[in-house]
């Protein structure tokens, strides 16, 4: 009876300090949610994102922001593109524009024409358009904006096309015929530019300009 009696007792005390133990457990284990799931996940148009300081380091000196003697009849505030020289002008007036290194098309996908600035967006989303996505299946049909997302910090939207002024998170294009028909730039670049010019703004899109 005694020794019956010892060994419910002696039960009694492991199921308790199990449980005890178990507690303690969980009370220290935080869940931490997959890579790719809730916070880090939405981060579309929020200002407060910062690209990289040093996102100019795998560009090409040449292709970086600098002031230039520029002859044009366009008034201040105007784009104009130069897709074979990978260069795009921001008009200051006086012979003087601000030139940018970019990314154009790649072959068979560069155009030229006359648009304008209709919408401006901060890390903007993604959505490959559907010839994009016919060419290219394995594409997401969906990216949130972030510093992953291939349409860089800023976009400037080219009239009633598919096309932009955007940024990237490949630096080192930059100067290179490698896009769909955008025009890329280094993400503090575009920031600049997305800085300087209001919706409404003229671009003009040319396959080379006359200095």
């Amino acid at each position: 009876m005694a020794f019956s009696l010892r060994i419910l007792a002696l039960t009694a005390l492991v199921q308790a300090g199990a449980l005890l133990f178990g507690t303690m457990a969980m009370a220290q284990y935080t869940p931490v949610p997959p890579r790719g799931i809730g916070a880090a996940l939405d981060v579309g148009d929020q200002p407060g994102l910062v690209p990289p300081a040093d996102d100019e380091v795998d560009m090409d000196p040449a292709y970086r922001r600098q002031p230039v003697y520029f002859r044009t009849s366009e008034p201040a505030g105007t784009i104009i593109i130069s897709t074979n020289d990978r260069f795009l002008y921001l008009v200051e007036g006086n012979n003087r524009a601000l030139r940018y290194g970019i990314g154009v098309g790649r072959d068979g996908f560069t155009w030229q024409g006359l648009v304008k600035v209709v919408r401006k967006a901060e890390w903007p989303d993604w959505t490959p358009p559907a010839e994009m996505i016919q060419r290219q299946p394995y594409l997401p049909r969906f990216m949130a904006g972030g510093p992953g997302n291939p349409m860089g910090a800023r976009a400037l939207y080219l009239g009633g096309t598919v096309y932009r002024i955007h940024g990237t998170n490949q630096p080192d294009t930059i100067g290179y015929a490698v896009s769909s028909g955008c025009f890329r730039l280094v993400n503090s670049e575009v920031i600049d530019l997305y800085n300087r010019v209001p919706v409404g703004t003229k671009v003009i899109v040319r396959q080379a300009v006359e200095l």
